[in-house]
């Protein structure tokens, strides 16, 4: 039997841990043909290089998300980012030539990043814009997060340990950051909470900072007040996560 020197064992144990913690990434990127009457399409996203369960879940991941965000041509089905951006130009054809002389150039732009990467975790950040015609186009900002460990992709109320106790803090920090009263509504400022009560984003994810909590226009307040962020750092959130975080 081959005998491998201990000092060799812990330095392959080392390069495993290493290889752990952070998966490798390359750009992607995409853009639509250029022409005089097409939508403008322009997509990076991050695509892990690893073969593996997790690197699998966050290429799907990212996949489907972008074909959400384009696919506006029910009769094509659409299984891949190349086919997407079709839909989205076939979604404008359609509607052009409805509205020959009503229809300005569509326009879509997906940028995503990792934005947090451990032993556990891995935050995605997707910004994207779309202007399908109107009075102005549309940006947002969504957050994908992935359990590194079993391989899957997370709803943001898996980060926690005790997503009751997280809020509770989060409305804390919401008030004293916006400067409402602790005991005034919610609204009592002018935001638009469901029910005048506090409640998480649809988008939490992880950053260096901490945990960030983004609410999208119009999700508590109107188009004119923009997005609203809130992070909290890890070292004040850290008792409410899954996993521990090395700040």
């Amino acid at each position: 039997m081959t005998r491998i020197p201990a000092l060799l064992c812990t330095l392959l144990l080392l390069a495993s841990c290493a290889r752990e913690e952070h998966l490798t990434f390359e750009t992607v990127t995409l853009e639509s043909d250029p022409c005089k009457d097409c939508p403008e399409v322009r997509i990076n996203l991050p695509q892990a290089v690893e073969n593996t369960k997790i690197g699998r879940a966050i290429n799907t991941g990212l996949k489907e998300e972008v074909i959400a965000l384009l696919s506006f041509a029910d009769s094509l089905e659409v299984t891949s980012l190349e086919q997407a951006i079709t839909s989205f130009r076939k979604g404008y054809e359609h509607i052009s030539g409805l509205y020959p002389d009503e229809t300005p150039g569509w326009k879509a732009e997906v940028d995503a990043r990792v934005s947090y990467q451990d032993a556990h975790w891995i935050s995605i950040v997707i910004n994207t814009y779309t202007f399908t015609g109107g009075a102005h186009g549309y940006g947002s900002v969504r957050y994908l997060n992935f359990d590194k460990r079993k391989g899957t992709e997370l709803a943001p109320w898996e980060l926690f340990s005790d997503e009751e106790g997280f809020q509770r803090l989060a409305e804390g920090k919401f008030r004293e950051q916006e400067k409402i009263p602790r005991a005034q509504p919610i609204n009592s400022t002018g935001f638009m909470f469901e029910e005048n009560r506090f409640h998480l984003p649809e988008n939490i994810g992880l950053c260096p900072e901490g945990v960030k909590l983004y609410y999208n226009q119009y999700e508590v307040a109107s188009y004119a007040d923009g997005p609203i962020e809130l992070t909290l750092p890890f070292d004040v959130a850290a008792t409410f996560l899954h996993y521990p975080i090395k700040s």
